[in-house]
């Protein structure tokens, strides 16, 4: 049997609780669905988008070129990042100490973390963190290479996907109440950009593991895509 099917950790002993990789593209529901799963069994909801957002943060407020991979690996050297659970509600993000919960969903965080997030060592710099703070299971870790590089022993492996189009329209509905909200023809042309840059960066492009459940969610409600990916967790849990 691999690693994978028998729930090891780099080939140590097998996990008392699973860990849940959710993976895909912008758009596709992953946070709503890692929230949801971690609230359902009682696990520990690892946002690493938050991760990357927190960083790019920071190199926003350093003024620091977010094209050079080298001024942001010297920057990661002096960055602490923490997530604290909350019941029933996304993880408390502390930069540096400080509450950054919400300033890291806006829009210019948003696009400078996808910009920060194709550098290779920067990405090492994460993924050597999100392996520690999963290693022992019980968490749902949603990303774009968490099955593939963070976690490729995880026991559950999701690639959550949809049509472009239904994913552009998601993301325009999130923000259509803001006063600067962009127009829905600008949202999927940003989904489809952050799309392309995803797939063709050098570091951990994204792509399903061999291993993972494809679950499109284009033609699903939210709840049917809780429930099927309940029944994927409910069969990897402890008999």
């Amino acid at each position: 049997m691999t690693a994978s099917s028998q729930g090891t950790v780099a080939g140590g002993p097998r996990r008392q609780r699973p860990v849940i990789a959710i993976d895909g593209p912008a758009g596709a529901g992953k946070s709503t669905l890692a929230a949801h799963l971690a609230r359902r069994f009682g696990f520990l909801n690892l946002e690493t988008g938050a991760m990357y957002r927190a960083l790019a943060l920071k190199a926003l407020n350093t003024h620091s070129p977010l094209d050079d991979e080298g001024v942001l690996v010297r920057l990661t050297e002096t960055t602490q990042i923490v997530l604290e659970p909350r019941p029933n509600d996304t993880n408390r993000v502390l930069l540096d100490g400080d509450d950054v919960t919400r300033r890291i969903r806006e829009r210019d965080v948003s696009e400078a973390a996808s910009q920060v997030s194709v550098h290779p060592r920067v990405r090492a710099w994460m993924v050597e963190r999100q392996r520690a703070l999963g290693q022992q299971g019980g968490v749902v870790m949603e990303g774009r290479d968490i099955g593939t590089k963070v976690f490729p022993d995880a026991e559950l492996k999701i690639f959550l996907d949809a049509q472009d189009e239904i994913r552009g329209q998601r993301r325009y509905l999130q923000n259509a109440g803001s006063s600067d909200a962009p127009t829905p023809e600008a949202v999927l042309a940003a989904v489809r950009d952050r799309d392309a840059r995803d797939r063709n960066r050098a570091a951990s492009p994204l792509q399903p593991a061999p291993d993972a459940i494809h679950l499109d969610t284009t033609g699903l409600t939210l709840e049917q895509v809780c429930a099927l990916a309940e029944e994927m967790v409910a069969a990897k849990m402890p008999s």
